[in-house]
């Protein structure tokens, strides 16, 4: 049985407890002038199923879009920063992030443009990113097997693995010190009418009165749009993901390493690593919420055949553990939907990442804390994740999507 909540009425009620609803939550509750009450209703609080809970955890800055750029920066200080953005309370961890960067290997002069041309607006952002000849990666990383690279792009400042559990943790924990009720049950129902949604209806019956809803329901974002009868082109497709030993460790830190095929690998502890991957394209469909079936031959059949030859000491290892998650994917373009609906003006999106929804939830979820309580974006002009690009099929473009 569902938890019932304490009120009929909230000025906000966020549809998913993940890291984007909690974010929003937290943003909120701090944000000068605001002093509504805020519902968090979560259909499964252990979080169990969520793409937060099967997430990577990295950010990087190595993005062709400059709002995407500024958008990790902001993430990388809110990391290194949080305690300071919490009030300072010393229950708060100082974190940091593990820098080994991504390696974005290049195989072909179309793929190798494109890294010249990412690099250009990364640097006019402040990013730091390198590119590097097969000579200055070799030197660098010398287990590569390099014979068919052009190029490879990297950048060492605030890119690589953070610990987003715990910034997870801290949200939900400081929301609800300050007043955001969480709840586990589901809204299963909306009344819309005049423009608005007037209502949300939960699992339990309760018919609960909203100023403003948003819909941070990750990969089952449609079908909470689908209530108010909007349409949005966001699907759970699925992401494999494999921990591996190797009997012979590298020598120093694997950095994220985009393979010319698709497949990633990492560092991810002293001695183990970390690869992932889609399915194939055939099979990279919408598949059900709760479908987390793992495809044990596609390691066998084509990651670590892939790994092993772009690094040969990979050629001996061992999987620790393996699991498969979800993709929020926008099919449209693989970023974001972000604020307002044009005409349902109270139902306001957070939606479809397609695997970068870790990195840009602070800033995101702070985009719509500032939206809620004053109107506008104030620190980042959010306004073209808007959802008018989705009516207008206009694309958001962005071309280092993983």
């Amino acid at each position: 049985m569902g938890q019932l909540p304490q009120h009929k009425n909230y000025d906000v009620v966020i549809i998913g407890g993940a890291m984007m609803g909690s974010s929003t939550a937290w943003f909120l509750s701090r944000m000068s002038g605001f002093q509504g009450k805020v519902l968090v209703v979560e259909m499964d609080r252990t979080y169990a199923k969520s793409s937060t809970a099967h997430t990577n955890s990295c950010m990087r800055q190595q993005f062709s879009n400059e709002l995407n750029v500024k958008i990790s920066q902001f993430a990388a200080d809110f990391v290194k920063n949080m305690r300071s953005y919490m009030g300072d309370d010393p229950r708060v961890p100082e974190l940091t992030i593990q820098n080994y960067g991504y390696m974005y290997l290049s195989d072909n002069d179309k793929l190798t443009a494109t890294l010249r041309e990412n690099q250009k607006v990364q640097i006019a952002a402040g990013a730091e990113t390198e590119l590097l000849g097969t000579d200055e990666i070799q030197a660098r990383y010398p287990f590569y097997q390099l014979d068919d690279i052009q190029l490879g792009s990297i950048n060492l400042k605030d890119e690589g693995y953070w610990d987003g559990g715990s910034v997870f943790d801290w949200w939900r924990r400081g929301a609800a010190d300050n007043g955001v009720e969480y709840i586990s049950n589901r809204v299963v129902g909306m009344d819309v009418s005049g423009g608005r949604v007037q209502s949300v209806t939960l699992e339990t019956g309760e018919v609960i009165g909203c100023g403003q809803v948003v819909n941070t329901s990750g990969p089952r974002a449609a079908l909470t749009a689908k209530m108010a009868g909007i349409s949005l082109p966001v699907e759970p497709r699925k992401r494999f993901t494999w921990i591996f030993s190797a009997e012979k460790p590298l020598d120093r830190d694997l950095p994220l390493t985009i393979d010319p095929s698709g497949v990633h690998m990492r560092q991810d502890g002293p001695t183990t690593y970390l690869a992932g991957g889609p399915p194939d394209d055939e099979d990279d469909i919408a598949v059900d919420p709760d479908d987390f079936t793992m495809d044990h031959g596609r390691w066998e059949n084509h990651v670590w055949p892939i790994i092993a030859t772009r690094i040969p000491q990979f050629e001996a290892i061992k999987v620790v553990t393996e699991w498969a998650g979800h993709y929020a994917y926008n099919t449209l373009d693989q970023n974001a939907v972000l604020g307002p609906h044009p005409e349902i003006t109270n139902f306001v999106f957070l939606n479809g990442f397609s695997g970068h929804g870790l990195q840009q939830s602070p800033a995101m979820g702070r985009a719509i804390a500032e939206w809620i309580a004053y109107g506008e974006y104030r620190s980042l002009d959010m306004a073209p994740f808007g959802f008018e690009r989705v009516l207008e099929g206009r694309k958001f473009v962005e071309k280092a999507v993983i």
